[in-house]
């Protein structure tokens, strides 16, 4: 059973950084695309990053491109999500989620099977 724990939201101010993580058990994930997808107040879920375990090859929202960094440590098993230059519009629970099957870099939620409880990162202007 996969099991994705996020941990390292809070609450910042705006041009701050903050740092999310993403730990998984339960498989071996060097053929998992790993993602980071948040959902705002009143608004849809979206993705925010995606990296392929294996090649590390990344995708990034615009929104976010330059501003934030995924990456991951093989040996830990985790992925860790840097945000830098935090804006307001960055508010919002951030979700870690793994997929299995698909090539790439996926970007829609319904292509990821695993998700994590969630972590809040809210940014007072």
């Amino acid at each position: 059973q996969v099991q994705l724990v996020e941990s390292g939201g809070g609450l910042v101010q705006a041009g701050d950084s903050l740092s999310v993580s993403c730990t998984a058990s339960g498989r071996t994930f060097s053929t998992y695309a790993m993602a980071w997808f948040r959902r705002a107040p009143g608004k849809e879920r979206e993705v925010v990053a995606v990296i392929r375990w294996s090649t590390g090859r990344t995708y990034y929202a615009d929104s976010v491109k330059g501003r934030f960094t995924i990456s991951r440590d093989n040996a830990k098993n985790t992925v860790y999500l840097q945000m830098n230059s935090l804006e307001p519009e960055d508010t919002a629970v951030y979700y870690c989620a793994a997929d299995e099957y698909a090539s790439g870099t996926p970007i829609h939620s319904y292509e990821y099977a695993y998700w994590g409880q969630g972590t809040q990162v809210t940014v007072s202007s």
